[in-house]
């Protein structure tokens, strides 16, 4: 359990690298989202 960050290209809702998302922030968000023990919440 915990939280991790993905990367997400605004334009296409893809999920792309942190990395890429932070080399591209006009056009991604960095998410946040929590796990559970069955796997991502959301």
């Amino acid at each position: 359990m915990g939280e991790f960050k993905r990367g997400r290209d605004a334009r296409t809702g893809q999920i792309i690298t942190v990395k890429e998302a932070n080399r591209r922030p006009a056009n991604t968000v960095v998410e946040t989202y929590k796990t559970g023990k069955n796997g991502p919440k959301n």
